[in-house]
């Protein structure tokens, strides 16, 4: 099989507060958006156009963006697309496009001698809840 490449890449802005829910398994998954905007020329006309990206964080991960992130925040975030279909209550097929995020870097108000480190999958992993202090987050 040939391979490819899923990946995406933002910087922008949370339009709310971070979402946090818990699968019946126990797993915690944040939902959220973020806000990017981009500007272009048009018959001389300087035009602005924003778009809304809904982001998905999974585990240790998920808890970090509930308790560090509110509206407002800018973030980069990367991960991948993934598409979601299901019927609605109505029996009407619906579907969605998120961003599942394994990487997020929290961006401004932060001490500028405070080295930015990003947040990944593989370091959330490491992480146990209790020994969580705000002395170790990375921003």
């Amino acid at each position: 099989m040939a391979r490819s490449l899923n990946k995406v890449l933002l910087i922008g802005n949370l339009t709310a507060d971070p979402e946090l829910r818990y699968t019946p398994s126990g797993k915690a998954v944040a939902s959220f958006s973020i806000a990017t905007n981009r500007s272009y020329t048009s018959n001389d006309e300087t035009k602005e156009e924003t778009e809304f990206h809904r982001i998905v964080a999974w585990d240790k991960l998920a808890e970090i963006c509930s308790q560090y992130l509110v509206k407002g925040k800018k973030v980069y975030v990367e991960g991948r697309l993934q598409t979601r279909k299901w019927t609605d209550k109505e029996g009407n097929d619906r579907q969605t496009t998120e961003i599942v995020i394994n990487e997020l870097l929290m961006l401004g108000d932060k001490p500028s001698d405070t080295p930015s480190k990003p947040i990944k999958k593989a370091d959330k992993e490491e992480i146990k809840e209790e020994e969580v202090s705000p002395d170790d987050i990375p921003f």
